[in-house]
């Protein structure tokens, strides 16, 4: 029968978005509801990624693989490619990028690996 210690339910609409500081700072105008996985331990995440409208994420390199569902709003990619609600994404290891959101947008990310942030000679290559 169904160990009910072993079940765990976050409610998303709550409102216990932190800011979202995976790269040792907070990115200004994005937060996070970390959903599944242990940063630290584990080789997959899965959490809800929101943005102001405005924001801008860090260029980043993925180590692995980086998939996400674009829930509301709109997501622009540094090459002028736009995901919208209902789209799913997916971005292979090795991938070099930053986004932005112009009118905002929530996204659930699953993550295997993590994201590199990106150097200052890196970013002359994007």
């Amino acid at each position: 029968m169904l160990d009910t210690s072993l079940r765990q339910i976050i409610n998303t609409g709550d409102g216990n978005f932190i800011p979202y500081d995976r790269y040792g700072t907070p990115v200004p105008g994005m937060s996070w509801l970390p959903l599944s996985g242990e940063r630290l331990n584990d080789d997959f995440e899965c959490f809800l990624l929101r943005m102001d409208a405005g924001a801008r994420s860090k260029p980043h390199e993925h180590t692995g693989f980086e998939e996400f569902l674009v829930m509301d709003g709109e997501l622009v990619d540094c090459d002028g490619s736009s995901y919208r609600a209902g789209d799913f994404v997916r971005f292979g290891p090795g991938s070099k990028h930053s986004s932005h959101a112009p009118q905002g947008c929530t996204l659930l990310v699953m993550l295997r690996g993590s994201n590199r942030a990106l150097d200052e000679e890196e970013l002359k290559q994007l």
